[in-house]
């Protein structure tokens, strides 16, 4: 989770005497809202383990160096927290989609320069891939699934809309059908290497030979 600070180290415990206490500076707090990105980050750390089981808060709790209590005075259920790392994604992800729209006048350019967003997204943060591809979220709360299965949708969207221009630039008698079929098909391939990254323990990059395979698809 490139974006967000890594949670800070906490101290070893070291013997002072009462004066040094007297005059040592107090411990201080988290700004407000920064513990929440701790614990958002420490969760995304966890997930880039290669294998790594399913993930408890007394886990998250103790690689944090806090209670299980302190998370949930920021969370109110581990699925929460889940909710963050997705809104991250999502946020992240639509944010880059909107610029191509803006910046990039051929329809299939876009949907070329989407495909990439994605994949390189997935590749610099493994922890986030297995969110997006489900893995991480076998066992939590359905509605998490339900939500990465609408983040997909809303991509296809959008990779339909920019082939759709492109097959009527090109004088298509069928332009909708043809950019159903093929945002289909990348929808499909985008979701195929992200989850053969998190399957091989991020050892197979998802944007290998990327060039070659969008040139078969796009």
């Amino acid at each position: 989770m490139s974006d967000l600070p890594d949670p800070a180290d906490p101290a070893p415990a070291a013997d002072h005497s009462p004066a040094e206490e007297a005059t040592a500076p107090a411990r201080k707090r988290p700004k407000p809202g920064e513990r929440r990105v701790q614990i958002l980050q420490a969760l995304a750390s966890m997930l880039e383990q290669p294998g790594a089981d399913r993930i408890t808060t007394a886990a998250l709790a103790a690689k944090l160096s806090v209670s299980e209590a302190a998370l949930y005075r920021h969370f109110a259920s581990k699925a929460q927290m889940f909710e963050g790392l997705i809104e991250f994604i999502e946020s992240s992800i639509f944010t880059l989609i909107n610029q191509i729209s803006e910046r990039e006048p051929d329809a299939h350019q876009q949907a070329r320069r989407i495909t990439h967003v994605l994949l390189q997204f997935g590749e610099k943060n493994p922890g986030m891939t297995r969110v997006m591809v489900g893995d991480a979220l076998v066992f939590e709360n359905e509605r998490l699934i339900a939500r990465m299965n609408q983040f997909f949708d809303r991509v296809e969207s959008q990779l339909r809309q920019c082939l759709r221009g492109a097959a009527e630039a090109q004088g298509s008698a069928t332009p909708t059908v043809d950019a159903n079929g093929q945002a289909s098909a990348l929808t499909a391939f985008i979701m195929g290497r992200l989850q053969r990254y998190a399957r091989s323990g991020f050892k197979r990059m998802p944007t290998e030979q990327l060039d070659v395979a969008l040139m078969l698809l796009a």
